[in-house]
Order: C-alpha cells, then sequence, then structure tokens
C-alpha cells in the first residue's frame, strides 16, 4: 500500500514542476523613461540666406619700390602697425650712388665746357666792338655758348633724377595702417614695382562676400544687410557699398562689399556671417518642431504628444511643410500648447508613462577640511 501512494505522490510533485515550467513569466513591469520636453507655439518663420564674409580695409596699398635692386633689408613684419612715413624697407644703394656720381662728374664736364664757350664768346664780342670779326663769327660764339648752358642743364636735370633714383631705394609708408602680407625677402633681387608688403590702411572697413550667379541681381548698392560675428554675438547694421561687374574666373561668383559705418566692431581679417535682406523670406506666425522631435514610419511623420493628466505619451500624426535651419515647419497636426518630446523618440512606445527631466544641479563644493589642532 505505501509503495502505490508513494510513487502517485511523486507523479503529482513532478507534474507541478512540469506545469510551472510551462506557464508564461510575468512580464517586468516598462520603467518610466525621463523625457525632455517643448511646448509647441506659433511663431513667425526666418527663411533667409546667409553669406560667410571677411572684414577687410576698404584701401590696401601693396607697396614696392621704383627702381631696381637687391633687397638689402627690410624692417617691418606681418601684423605690424606702421605710420606714415616710416621706413618699411631698404635696397641696396651701391650701383645708384655710382650712378649719381657718373651724373655729378658730367655736370662738372658741362659746366666748363660752357665756362670755355662764356670765355670765347665774351672776347669775341670785344673783337666785334672793335671791327675785327664779322658778325656771323660773333653768331657762332654765341650759338656755341648756348649749347654749352644746354649741356650744362641736361647734366643738371641727369643729377637730379639719379639723386631721386637713390632716394628710392628706401621705402617709405604713404599712410598708416597694419601689415597684412609680406611679398619680400632680404637678398632678393626684385624689379621695380614687385609689391614687398601691404598695408591695410587705417580708416573704414568693408565685409567682403560672394554671391553666386542666381543672386547677384537681387542685391543692389544701398540695400541693407544684417552682420553677424561668428565667433561673438556682435550684430551691425550696413549696407551694400559696392557690387562686381564680373564674375570670378576661377569660382564664378560675384564679390559683394559692404560698408560697415562708424568704428568696425571686429579685428581685420575676422569671418562674419552676412544676411542681405533682399534675399529674407520670412513668413507668418507658424508651428515648428526640432527635427530631432519627429518620429518617422517610412513616409510619415509623428511626435509624441505628453498627457499632463496621466503623464503618459502618445503618438500624433503630422504633416511637415517645410524646413527652417533646424526646425521643421509643420502643415498640421499640432496646436500651440502641446507639450512634444523633443529628444529620445526612438524609445517610446504608446502609452508609456514618462516624468520631465530636470538637469542636475552642479553639486555644492565639499566643506574645507577642520584645521588640525
Amino acid at each position: 500500500m505505501n509503495m502505490p501512494n508513494s510513487f502517485v505522490l511523486r507523479l503529482l510533485v513532478l507534474a507541478c514542476v512540469f506545469l510551472q515550467a510551462c506557464s508564461k513569466p510575468v512580464p517586468a513591469e516598462e520603467p518610466v523613461r525621463a523625457v525632455k520636453v517643448i511646448t509647441v507655439g506659433a511663431e513667425g518663420i526666418q527663411s533667409g540666406l546667409e553669406y560667410a564674409g571677411e572684414v577687410r580695409a576698404r584701401t590696401e596699398s601693396r607697396l614696392g619700390f621704383r627702381v631696381n635692386g637687391k633687397l638689402l633689408r627690410r624692417q617691418v613684419e606681418l601684423g605690424q602697425r606702421v605710420r606714415a612715413g616710416e621706413l618699411l624697407a631698404q635696397l641696396d644703394p651701391q650701383d645708384l650712388k655710382l650712378a649719381a656720381d657718373g651724373a655729378r662728374a658730367l655736370l662738372a664736364s658741362a659746366q666748363i665746357n660752357r665756362d670755355l664757350a662764356q670765355a670765347d664768346y665774351k672776347r669775341y664780342k670785344d673783337l666785334r666792338d672793335q671791327n675785327f670779326i664779322s658778325a656771323a663769327e660773333l653768331e657762332r660764339r654765341e650759338a656755341a655758348l648756348k649749347a654749352a648752358q644746354a649741356q650744362v642743364d641736361q647734366a643738371q636735370a641727369q643729377l637730379a633724377g639719379q639723386g631721386n633714383q637713390a632716394s628710392y631705394t628706401n621705402l617709405l609708408a604713404d599712410a598708416s595702417g597694419v601689415v597684412t602680407s609680406v611679398d619680400a625677402e632680404p637678398g632678393q633681387v626684385l624689379a621695380a614695382g614687385t609689391p614687398v608688403v601691404r598695408i591695410a590702411l587705417d580708416g573704414p572697413r568693408d565685409v567682403v562676400f560672394a554671391v553666386p550667379e542666381d543672386k547677384v541681381g537681387l542685391i543692389n548698392v544701398g540695400s541693407a544687410v544684417t552682420v553677424q560675428g561668428w565667433a561673438s554675438d556682435k550684430q551691425a547694421s550696413a549696407r551694400v557699398r559696392e557690387v562686381a561687374a564680373s564674375a570670378d574666373p576661377v569660382t564664378r561668383t560675384f564679390l559683394v562689399k559692404v560698408g560697415l559705418d562708424g568704428a568696425a566692431p571686429w579685428p581685420l581679417g575676422a569671418t562674419v556671417t552676412v544676411s542681405p535682406k533682399a534675399l529674407d523670406r520670412s513668413g507668418p506666425a507658424v508651428i515648428k518642431v526640432p527635427t530631432s522631435a519627429l518620429q518617422h514610419d517610412g513616409e510619415k511623420a509623428a511626435v509624441w504628444v505628453v498627457d499632463g493628466a496621466t503623464m503618459t505619451v502618445r503618438l500624433q500624426p503630422v504633416v511637415i511643410a517645410t524646413a527652417d535651419g533646424n526646425e521643421v515647419v509643420l502643415a498640421q497636426g499640432l496646436e500651440p500648447g502641446m507639450r512634444i518630446v523633443s529628444t529620445g523618440v526612438h524609445v517610446l512606445n504608446p502609452g508609456q508613462k514618462v516624468t520631465i527631466y530636470q538637469p542636475k544641479s552642479a553639486s555644492a563644493p565639499a566643506p574645507a577640511p577642520a584645521a588640525s589642532k
């Protein structure tokens, strides 16, 4: 009797074990996720074109020597500020000094010849007064004197020219400014007019940017633009001062110059963003959401709307009208005042409970250790 009862008991235990193993596990409760939420509102659409520009001096001078020669020394470096009349560079003046010495010697020779011709003329004039010679002979002596005087004048002009040539071995700044380019080094043999340095003169500043061919017709001289600093939040209102009449042969774009009124808030060479008012396409108030808030399902788009009463999310289909920077303009689907999830939309499910994400506050500094006694 004990054996059958024991056997039956074992069968019942094994059946219970098998039944428990075959039963479905209890699903884990879905976690409550913290999400970033934004409140939808209507705002104006800002659609326009921006171009990268550079701050330049309105006047830049490429300075070079007026004579040929070997560059002996250069007294300025890139970025250095110079004053009007300051010495920038020097050529080797030895050859020009020799030429000036030769011109001086020619002048001395011409003066001696003139003095001799003048003495002959005076002597022949006395003889003419005494009727010892003819008038024609006196006229020949007078012509010789005039020719000698002309040679003296020519030699004086040549000497003056050579003197100027010698002074041209010093390159001086025409006006105060900043050296923006150095194009020659000591020891280099330069032809007349070869640029040595480039100076951005003090005074008004321009913002220069390039515009493609399909947009240059919309920008006119005098039209307003907004200039925004790239490395700062400074802004300035300005107007177009010049539009290039022909395209750049390499980039096929047109150069536009914008004159900055008053002192420029950015240094020379600074990068800025230029927004021409003529290319602004601002529109009426619309609903815009960040692109990170969109949930795509094929060609359809939706956003997660947060129900404030139950703190759950639901998927709301939307229709996209256009893009505006990093945001999209919605044609329909949302109303002002709705709260939607702005980031992390790919980890949510319909009806999931959420909490509003709160950024962690900076931890308080640890108290200083007490001084040991």
